[in-house]
């Protein structure tokens, strides 16, 4: 095991522990890493720290130990104390030409294993340990046959949520509907904190009939649109608002009610006939279904029932006990007859209206109270709409509300006919807020997420932030900004309308993806500027030349100030930067002046300033990430190409005409190109003497190809049989084949002094940010051989950094 830069590389047979690699918790915690590996990407998880030359075969004390990629990348496989637990086929994660992103959470014996940069979202499997070790603690980070690269890694500690939110980002991928309810309900905050219809049994607030039970007359209230809904009663029993029912005992009358409004009672069984009774006589067919039932197998069986104790029925489908609101499903009504209902008028007892548009829609008091809490307390609380059979509303989309007030009735939202149904969506997701509806809250939140694209997030986020509940959200959407930065920023000048917050998170976001820091500049100054069309610096450096920036930018010029230190000027090429230095921006913005004067002075003098490290390591772009690993590994640029970019198993890319290769003197059987990208040691490979700019030279040149770049930070060569050691030698890049740039200059350079050795050099300093099309080794002086001193002579080459 070794370390490298900020890789860890551990070698076939061993695991890498470090006291830091720790749950903080025992039995429950997360690790999340990247790794690169052709299989068996391996975690193991022990009571205790374990040893470099440690194996979890051979381990006898307590441990799991999770296999991804086991099987040469074909299997998932979780082994418990060195048993096999877990052996799944289809789930081989690993991916051999880049590093890739895993985490594996462990809680009480419940393993979840997913993909992605961000922990708890992307499940890919789980499974439960019946038997959970609920002391392990320490991380080992292990291989099998092949060495394997682990870099990025973290412990994280389990949150209550962090299940439910991996459910929500990604509930396309769950199955269970019910438990992503229960859980977001916890995310976002129950708002309906009554017990659901149970609240308004019996309960006299906006009740609009009554019975009278028994000899004793009690009056019982009940609310006719939710008892007409029960399965067959007749609807003509509720032309009168005042029932007598002098044969029924209240205890039975009770009962009946509760069953309807909760979807379970409880009955002396001495009772039980006299319930399906009323069920019969008002048409209640599933709770007569219940009572016959019982009835039976009370006959064939009396022992079943404990004298004296309470019969418990409940209809087939209700969770009695537990918590929140259980209307519309779960309860023995008709939701046809109930939306019927809404839509004839039938049983109305609420006109609402709002301000401007006038009549919106005829409602029932307790199905809207039954959703929210703030209508119930309107209702309710003596203000003039808890007498009045009418109510206004201000400020309100009259198009969100009918759709709130439809999925009242029937729970589901209808979108897919809507012209701009992320408006919609964001309008019902503040009505949500507004009026405390938890349900309708989570299925607007889901659906956004559902529908997130680079398209949609910059209207979205100038919304989501003034709802604290939504605060996933509002980072789901900072993120896709900010990976599709150029596209948000180029498309409209809609990001302009984001408040300071929001777009400083995208700026300062960790997968700010863009192809040029250029567009960040730009963005940054658009933003400022508050234009209606699209804009760069140069057409805002002119302005500048009329006016001043306070005048310019007005209230945003200290927010400019703010930010501009943001933009990596460095990594901008030099001309352009002396381009700035005597633009008006430099002029009359101070902020913006230092920071072009420190990029100069780092590009011409390769040293940054104190602190200022970030400003010159590249952003994620479309370049994609070569990173070298180990001396010979298959994680190169020479590699990547002859997989076709990832694409198709490997073939030289010289003999695919993929790239090209060329040395300093004609082809011979001893500098054949397709040697230098082979993965076949060669005894003798070298590149023959040539006169320029009489000057003895020798070289190998590589050629990406028209379409591509790369910002090589890493290279490899390999000695070919001979003792002609290299002392001297440039390696250089270039754009056009022509003029070269040194990118790391080697005097009496010692590493190389063996027959077929590898040896690897990072590439350093300010020429590491530049992107080249060609690449060669450059001998500048004789090697250690005395016959042929000009020779170069190896027979592999290999780059490695960000491949455009």
């Amino acid at each position: 095991m070794e370390k490298k830069q900020k890789f860890l590389t551990v070698a076939p047979f061993e695991c890498a522990w470090r006291d830091d690699l720790r749950f903080k918790e025992a039995g429950r915690g997360c690790v999340a890493f990247e790794a690169f590996a052709h299989n068996d990407v391996t975690v193991v998880f022990r009571e205790q720290l374990g040893s470099q030359h440690y194996h979890y075969k051979r381990d006898n004390s307590p441990h799991y130990t999770v296999i991804i990629g086991s099987h040469r990348n074909r299997r998932l496989k979780i082994e418990v104390d060195g048993i096999t637990a877990v052996d799944e086929a289809g789930l081989g994660l690993c991916c051999s030409s880049a590093f890739q992103s895993y985490w594996i959470s462990i809680c009480d014996g419940l393993i979840s294993i997913g993909k992605g940069r961000y922990p708890f979202q992307n499940l890919v499997f789980q499974w439960l340990d019946e038997k959970p070790n609920c002391s392990v603690q320490y991380v080992g980070l292990s291989s099998w046959d092949k060495h394997v690269g682990y870099r990025n890694v973290n412990v994280l500690p389990l949150t209550q949520n962090h299940i439910s939110l991996w459910k929500h980002v990604d509930c396309g991928e769950y199955k269970g509907e019910d438990d992503i309810e229960e859980d977001l309900r916890d995310e976002f905050g129950n708002f309906d904190n009554h017990q659901g219809l149970g609240s308004f049994l019996e309960n006299w607030e906006l009740s609009d009939m009554y019975f009278v039970v028994g000899d004793e007359e009690r009056a019982v209230p009940v609310h006719k649109v939710i008892l007409a809904a029960v399965d067959n009663i007749d609807l003509h029993l509720f032309d009168q608002d005042v029932i007598l029912i002098k044969d029924v005992t209240y205890p039975v009358f009770h009962a009946f009610l509760r069953f309807i409004y909760t979807g379970f009672t409880q009955i002396p069984e001495s009772l039980l006939g006299c319930l399906r009774d009323l069920s019969v006589r008002f048409g209640a067919t599933s709770l007569v279904k219940q009572c016959e039932n019982i009835i039976d197998r009370f006959k064939l069986n009396k022992k079943l029932f404990d004298s004296g104790k309470n019969v418990e029925i409940s209809y087939p489908n209700s969770q009695p006990h537990c918590g929140g609101p259980t209307f519309p499903s779960r309860l023995p009504l008709n939701m046809q007859k109930i939306e019927q209902f809404h839509r004839m008028g039938t049983f109305g007892d609420i006109d609402i209206s709002i301000e401007g548009h006038g009549f919106i829609d005829r409602s029932h008091k307790v199905i809207l109270g039954l959703w929210s809490l703030p209508f119930m307390k309107m209702f309710t609380n003596g203000m003039s709409e808890s007498v009045s059979s009418e109510v206004c509303l201000k400020d309100v989309s009259p198009e969100a509300f009918k759709f709130m007030i439809n999925y009242f009735y029937n729970g589901r939202l209808h979108l897919e006919d809507t012209i701009d149904s992320n408006v919609l969506l964001l309008e019902l997701l503040l009505l949500a807020d507004q009026f405390g509806i938890s349900l309708l809250h989570q299925d607007c939140c889901k659906m956004l997420l559902e529908r997130l694209s680079e398209g949609s997030v910059c209207l979205i986020l100038q919304v989501i932030p003034s709802i604290p509940s939504c605060h996933i959200i509002e980072e789901t959407c900072e993120r896709i900004f900010a990976k599709h930065f150029d596209y948000c920023t180029s498309a409209s000048s809609d990001f302009v309308l984001l408040d300071e917050s929001t777009f400083s998170n995208i700026l300062h976001h960790q997968d700010l993806t863009v192809t040029s820091e250029e567009r960040v500049l730009n963005a940054i100054l658009m933003w400022g500027l508050q234009p209606n069309e699209l804009s760069n610096w140069e057409m805002i450096d002119n302005m500048l030349s009329k006016t001043t920036p306070e005048d310019l930018f007005g209230a945003r010029i200290q927010s400019i100030n703010v930010l501009l230190p943001l933009v990596r000027f460095s990594l901008l090429p030099l001309f352009l930067l002396k381009k700035m230095e005597n633009s008006n921006l430099s002029l009359k913005i101070r902020t913006f002046y230092h920071l072009v004067k420190e990029a100069i002075t780092f590009l011409e003098e390769g040293s940054p300033a104190s602190g200022s490290q970030p400003k010159v390591q590249h952003r994620q772009s479309s370049f994609k990430e070569l990173q070298y690993i180990r001396d010979g590994d298959s994680n190169g640029v020479l590699y990547y190409v002859g997989t076709s970019y990832g694409k198709h198993q490997w073939v030289n890319p010289v003999l695919a005409k993929k790239i090209s290769i060329m040395a300093s003197n004609p082809i011979s059987r001893y500098s054949d190109p397709k040697v230098l990208a082979s993965r076949t040691y060669q005894g003798t490979s070298f590149a023959g003497p040539r006169i320029e700019d009489g000057k003895n030279c020798s070289w190998w040149m590589v050629d990406l190809g028209i379409d591509h770049q790369l910002m090589c930070n890493y290279y490899t060569l390999r000695q070919d049989g001979s003792k002609a050691f290299m002392r001297y030698w440039n390696f250089q890049g270039s754009s056009d084949g022509q003029s070269w740039t040194n990118l790391r200059v080697h005097e009496n350079d010692q590493t190389l002094s063996k027959p077929g050795q590898f040896a690897s050099w990072p590439i350093t300093g300010s020429n590491a940010l530049l992107p080249f099309r060609y690449f060669r080794v450059a001998l500048i002086a004789p090697t250690t051989d005395d016959i042929n001193p000009w020779t170069l002579c190896i027979c592999f080459l290999e780059l490695y950094g960000y491949l455009h």
